[in-house]
């Protein structure tokens, strides 16, 4: 019995030694596995990385007995993201893992993806696994897979463009007066009862007044006589000219009493005149409540002899007599137009009177005086007066908004465009501008919808939208916004995409002077391997903005040149 008990005990001992030592060979051993990431150094996308690993187990490393935990985990200064954990087997163990055979070895794989944060800039990615073979567990030495992450989307520049609100000011502003002459059938002199009527009156003062005026220039008197369709071809023809004439002789004495100057008198006649007014009488039949009117206006569209037409209506007696009596009186007339250009209040009046006394401008050119104005504090000044004149412009209020947007005072410039948009609900211009202010306050998603609104207010919305499918990782969308714009985020959403040498061209052709544009180039040229222009643009950015130093530090684009002792001594 005794025999007994003692093999028991050895056999038991043995069996522990062997589950130690089995843990402990493959510590020892830990260093043959071997890993691969993709991409080799990770980088954010949209706020977010992802990650491939794949693992190669070597043969006679992975105990049959074992049970394997590998987890991968990204340290930082300040924390660590625990990714997705996966658990394997040797062949004698009873599971439902992966088996990883012990003479053949075998791999591992993990996929998977975690939230970004800026802390994370500086870290690295590593490998850690806990062995267990019975109820024995032990933690297996963690391998480095990768060094930080690359964050170069976040240089996108949040700068959403605003849109200011257009003035509808014209200079130079095209007036006319129109007046009627009517006529007594088969005659051509004026009555005088004509020439007492209101539109006479009105035109006879609108052709004193630009006679007096600085501001105003003549640009043309048109007389046009007609005589109704009723009557000889030849006597209408006799009838529209005599008409003419009088209107004319009429006309002439309104200008000389005008005391216009005889030269300028004689240039601006341009005298027509219609013997049959077939078109004047067709409209007014159109406009008509006459029984017969479908009848007449067929009679018009199957004949053009002006004869045959009289002749088939005059055989409709009861309608001819309605025509005689309410259509045709109204066609034996003479039109007077007399046109006039009013020109307005130069830059310097118009900025000066916007100021000191802008009750002398209209809205239009209080507006047209604001886009004037160079600071935008005299801006702001210029739409705050319209809006106390005319509280209803939707305009003025979306361009206040437009300034406190420049000036960076948000809330003023949100409570100015909801009011706006209250005056104007879904204006395209006031929606973008909204979609701005939603932006530069992080809320993206308002901001996208927003802008979606607003696509009919210009390419400004195009940029906008860019800035948002950089963040979102579209880099491909982004390009195709950004294509009416030469800028630093066209630029970068092109060397996210993979285009290195477009994105090259078009940093090259921004225009601003800014530190950010030669970063973003030295950035490019270290993917494309040209260290030149790495160091060069690089120094040139440090010299603008010394703050950029900090940021080459840990910025992995430059990792191939961490070493190189020009680039160290840019960044001590």
């Amino acid at each position: 019995m005794k025999r007994i008990n003692y093999l028991a005990t050895f056999l038991f001992a043995a069996f522990i030694l062997s589950s130690c030592g089995g843990l402990d060979k493959m510590k020892e051993e830990a260093s043959a596995l071997q890993y691969n990431v993709t991409p080799k150094v990770l980088e954010m996308h949209a706020n977010t990385v992802k990650y491939e690993i794949t693992g190669d187990v070597p043969a006679e490393w992975f105990n049959k007995k074992a049970i394997v935990e590998f987890t991968p985990v990204y340290k930082y200064n300040g924390g660590e993201e625990v990714l997705e954990s996966k658990t394997y087997q040797g062949e004698s163990v009873e599971a439902n893992n992966k088996v990883i055979p012990y003479e053949t070895g075998g791999s591992v794989e993990f996929a998977g993806e975690f939230e970004y944060d800026e802390a994370m800039r500086k870290g690295q990615l590593e490998m850690r696994a806990v062995a267990t073979i019975n109820d024995d567990n032990l933690e297996l030495p963690a391998l480095k897979l990768a060094d930080g992450i690359i964050s170069t989307p976040l240089l996108v520049k949040v700068d959403p463009k605003p849109i200011m609100a257009s003035d509808k000011f014209e200079r130079v502003v095209t007036e006319k007066q129109m007046a009627d002459i009517h006529y007594v059938i088969q005659r051509s002199n004026i009555r005088r009862s004509e020439l007492t009527a209101e539109d006479i009156a009105e035109l006879e003062k609108f052709v004193k007044e630009a006679n007096e005026k600085e501001n105003k220039e003549f640009k043309g008197i048109e007389i046009s006589a007609y005589a109704s369709p009723d009557g000889p071809e030849k006597l209408n023809e006799r009838l529209s000219v005599e008409r003419k004439k009088s209107a004319d002789n009429y006309l002439a004495k309104v200008i000389d009493k005008a005391k216009v100057k005889d030269k300028d008198a004689e240039a601006l006649y341009n005298m027509k005149s219609t013997a049959e007014d077939w078109e004047g009488f067709k409209k007014l039949v159109e406009a008509s409540t006459i029984e017969d009117k479908d009848l007449i206006l067929r009679v018009l569209s199957m004949y053009s002899d002006p004869a045959v037409r009289e002749k088939e209506i005059k055989n409709m007696s009861a309608t001819f007599e309605i025509l005689a009596e309410d259509i045709l009186p109204k066609l034996r007339r003479s039109e007077i137009t007399v046109n006039v250009e009013k020109i307005g209040f130069s830059d310097e009046q118009l900025l000066d009177f916007a100021v000191t006394n802008p009750d002398t401008l209209n809205i239009e050119e209080l507006l047209y005086a604001a886009k004037l104005t160079k600071d935008l504090e005299g801006k702001a000044n210029i739409y705050k007066i319209i809006i106390e004149k005319h509280e209803g412009c939707y305009r003025a209020h979306n361009n206040l908004g437009f300034v406190y947007i420049k000036q960076g005072n948000l809330a003023d410039a949100k409570a100015s465009l909801e009011k706006a948009n209250e005056l104007k609900e879904g204006d395209a211009i006031v929606n973008n501008n909204l979609g701005v202010i939603a932006l530069k306050e992080g809320d993206k998603e308002t901001a996208e919808q927003y802008f979606l609104n607003a696509t009919d207010a210009g390419t400004a919305v195009d940029y906008n939208l860019g800035i948002i499918k950089i963040m979102d990782g579209e880099y491909e969308a982004a390009i195709n916004y950004f294509q009416d714009h030469k800028s630093f985020n066209a630029a970068l959403a092109m060397l996210l995409a993979g285009k290195n040498d477009s994105a090259l061209k078009t940093i090259d052709a921004v225009e601003e002077d800014d530190a950010m544009n030669d970063y973003l180039k030295a950035v490019i040229a270290a993917r494309i391997g040209d260290e030149g222009t790495v160091l060069n643009s690089l120094k040139t950015a440090i010299e603008k903005d010394p703050e950029l130093i900090e940021l080459a530090k840990t910025d992995l684009e430059f990792r191939t040149y961490f070493e190189n002792e020009v680039f160290k001594s840019m960044i001590q």
